[in-house]
This record gives C-alpha cells, structure tokens and sequence, in this order.
C-alpha cells in the first residue's frame, strides 16, 4: 500500500477547490444567468409566435389529398415532388465536390497557397446572398439554355450548399486525433488509406450533419429557385422544364385575393416546416449519435 502523505501545500489547495464562491460572487453568478436566460426567452419569442401563427392558420386547411394534387387543384404535391427534385440536383452538385474540397483542405493542402485561396474562396460565398447565387445561376444556366429548369434551380442550390458542406467536412476532419493518424501510419497505411479508412470514417456523423444542415438550408431557399426554376401551377414536364416549390409557391400566391389559395399559402408553410424541421432533427440524431460513441 501506498504511504504518500499530503503535504500543507496539498492540503491547502484541496480546501481552497471545494470552498464554496463567496456571496458577492454567487450572487454575480446566478444574476448573469438570469439574464441570458431572460434574454434567450425573449428571442424565442419571435419564433415561437410564427411558428404558432403558421400551425393555427395552416393546420384548418390541411387535407390527405392535397399531397397528391397540383397547385391548380388546390393542392402542393407538385411542389413537393419540385423542391424534393431541385434539392437533390443541388446535392449531387454539391456533395462530392464538398467532400473532397474539405478532405484537400484538412489533410492535403492545409496551409498551401492553394489551400489558402481555395478557403478564401468558400469563405466568400458563405456570405454571398442567395440572391445574388440566383441571378448567378440565371446568368449562367438560364440564359444559357434559354430556359428556366429544375437544372438551373439545383445548380443556384448546389452553389449555397457547397461552402456549408465544404467548412464542416473541414472541421470534422481536424477533430479527428493525431493519435489515429498515426496509429495508421504504424501500421503500414499511406496517407490515401489513413485518410480515407480512418479519418474519413471516423467524421462520418459530424460530416453527414453538415450535409443535412445544408440540405435544410437549400429546401427553405426562394430567391434563387424564383431565377432559377421559376413555379409553374400543374406537374413539372422534366427537368429542363419551370418546376414548382415550396418556397416559391408560398412567394407567388401569399397576396392572392383568392380565399383558398390564401389558405393554401399557410398549409403549405405547415409542411415546408415539417420537412426542414425534420431533416434539422435528423442532423441532431447524427450529432447525438457521434457524442454516445
């Protein structure tokens, strides 16, 4: 058995970590977190009244059938199919690009010019308004092919999500332990297969987070799909025709003087919440996920 004995300056320390804060301290204590707290209520109010007013005004005219019904009968399937249909454009866009932008900018390039210039560049359009991507993608698409189409509405898409899933692929790497790296190297892998095998996989729930919080984002987008994809009543043609979302759906007819347009206008509100709120939920189960392992 062990003979250490504590000295006085052990001691001392020890009493003076479990003394408790004296009363001016506590007091400073709980009265700055009574007012974030306060002040955190206070900007949940805001939300809590839209999500509310959107809930009791939507929730009346929500029916089965107006998932399967175009906007010309009343209905917002067409729009669904149409944000479900640019959204996914955007991501086969965006995803791989992402990736492997954010895998360069952790593990191969890191403080190269390249690498530097290349972050610059992300850094910028986080920060670019997403009408301004629009008019881009107008620009570049539309005009291109004189027409507006789901094509053009995922690439305005792909052009915000790719900096999101770009910077978190980033970030997730770099938490990722030396200790694996080299643990890898130990063992006879490259740094293709330590970065890939390991790293990579070992990112994977952070990563997928970034990726779901940037679809969430690019489903609740309107100002690019407005120049981009246009809106159109009836079931898209194609791909390469107007296609209708939710977003723009909920923009085109809010100033309806139409009753049930109007009212269809706030059912719609209902579900394009529930489906960002839901892929938001989604990136928290990942997160939660990752913290339990």
């Amino acid at each position: 058995m062990s003979n250490y004995q504590p000295s006085e300056i052990d001691k001392a320390v020890a009493s003076e970590l479990i003394r408790p804060l004296p009363p001016r301290r506590l007091l400073f204590t709980y009265g700055m977190n009574a007012i974030a707290f306060a002040f955190s209520a206070l900007a949940l109010i805001p939300l809590f009244s839209i999500i509310w007013e959107i809930i009791s005004r939507g929730i009346v005219g929500l029916k089965p059938e107006m998932f399967v019904k175009s906007v010309i009968d009343n209905g917002f399937g067409n729009a669904i199919l149409g944000t479900i249909t640019v959204v996914a454009i955007g991501s086969v866009f965006s995803i791989p690009v992402g990736l492997f932008t954010g895998i360069f900018l952790a593990e191969f390039g890191q403080t190269s010019p390249l690498a530097r210039f290349v972050r610059f560049i992300i850094s910028i359009l986080t920060g670019v308004p997403s009408i301004v991507v629009g008019i881009f993608a107008y620009g570049l698409i539309v005009l291109a092919t004189k027409g507006f189409s789901a094509i053009a509405g995922g690439f305005a898409l792909a052009t915000i999500m790719l900096p999101i899933i770009a910077l978190t692929t980033e970030e997730a790497l770099k938490l990722v332990p030396i200790d694996q790296r080299l643990a890898s190297a130990a063992l006879g892998g490259t740094r293709f297969q330590t970065t890939f095998r390991v790293v990579v996989t070992a990112a994977i729930p952070t990563i997928t987070t970034g990726i779901l919080l940037a679809v969430a984002r690019a489903a609740g987008e309107t100002a690019p799909l407005i120049f981009t994809a246009l809106f159109s009543l009836d079931w898209s043609a194609g791909l390469f025709g107007p296609t209708a979302s939710l977003p723009v759906l909920i923009y085109n007819l809010y100033n309806d003087p139409d009753p049930e347009r109007n009212q269809l206008v706030w059912t719609t509100s209902i579900v394009l919440l529930g489906l960002v709120l839901s892929v938001s939920l989604l990136s928290r189960l990942f997160t939660r996920k990752k913290k339990i392992k």
